[in-house]
């Protein structure tokens, strides 16, 4: 949810943590003896999973008090603006130019990059999320949606600064992309916005492409197009290593466009997304870019996260 607050570009970043599953950043805090969480909400990534043995001292800088949990022993407690509250220590701190991580630092630099030139099709998630933030500069706005896709973009998204990658999650409704992305356009009209969606969540709220057209609020729609509950889907294989009750039928998104006199573009294979991406954000209009998605990159994570080795 903070996604951007640190540049990904800083060579401190380590970035996000939050997949149930070890992923490269638990690495940092498995070394850690310290930990400084800001405006921390234990519904993103609970105490258990990131200080299973309660041995952390933590320091909790929040508007709010702390909540009460067993591996969530609070040694320092900074209440109030939380903006002033790190102002005032960074007034009194010393700053800090090196690290003990910069070979997970590295790894992860690695991670992100490892798909940019993969022409497979359909196009691998990754790929998606390396060509998107390509194409978009630092204070553009990727709004997205709920699915296997938000766990993609949570982990693969490079956000530069804050409130550039709005993501649903606690309750995580599915359909707020679409209506999201009309509000970032409403609030940044200067920037440009795409909504990141699945299929399923997408045809949840499409009939808000005519509440973007009537107000003049252009912006793109990306679809990862599977033709299932991707989500479901993954965690079916994960705990059952079957699906069941999980694929549906989609309309043809180009024409569904092109009906409420919106832009529609298709993408045929991994090289055309980047270029399609360009022409879709110079359109003066509302554009939906239909790309198919390999979601079988999500076991295939799945199994490389439980073979991880710590690169530190």
């Amino acid at each position: 949810m903070a996604k951007g607050v640190m540049p990904f570009s800083n060579e401190l970043a380590l970035g996000t943590i939050g997949l149930r599953a070890r992923d490269l950043p638990w690495f940092a805090f498995a070394h850690a003896d310290v930990v400084i969480c800001v405006g921390y909400d234990m519904v993103e990534y609970q105490p258990e999973m990131w200080n299973p043995a309660g041995d952390k001292t933590i320091i909790h800088i929040d508007a709010l008090p702390a909540e009460v949990d067993e591996r969530y022993i609070v040694a320092v407690g900074v209440l109030g603006d939380i903006g002033e509250g790190l102002r005032g220590i960074a007034l009194r701190s010393k700053p800090h130019s090196t690290s003990t991580l910069k070979a997970l630092r590295r790894a992860i630099v690695e991670d992100r990059a490892a798909y940019a030139q993969d022409d497979g099709f359909p196009v691998k998630p990754q790929k998606i999320l390396w060509d998107l933030r390509e194409v978009l500069d630092p204070a553009d706005i990727v709004v997205c949606d709920v699915g296997a896709h938000k766990m993609w973009t949570a982990r693969q998204y490079r956000a530069e600064q804050p409130n550039t990658c709005i993501i649903s999650n606690g309750f995580a409704a599915m359909g707020i992309a679409v209506p999201g992305a009309i509000a970032a356009k409403l609030a940044y009209p200067e920037r440009k916005v795409v909504a990141v969606t699945g299929d399923a969540g997408f045809l949840m709220n499409s009939q808000e492409i005519e509440t973007a057209l009537r107000e003049k609020t252009p912006f793109v729609v990306l679809i990862w197009n599977d033709s299932e509950y991707g989500l479901i889907t993954w965690h079916q294989l994960r705990q059952f290593g079957r699906t069941s009750h999980v694929r549906f039928n989609n309309p043809d998104f180009v024409k569904y466009a092109e009906s409420f006199g919106a832009r529609g573009y298709r993408v045929e294979k991994a090289a055309d997304l980047a270029p399609v991406l360009r022409r879709a954000l110079a359109e003066p209009t509302v554009t939906i870019v239909d790309c198919p998605v390999d979601y079988r990159e999500n076991m295939k994570l799945t199994e490389r996260l439980n073979r991880l080795q710590s690169p530190v």
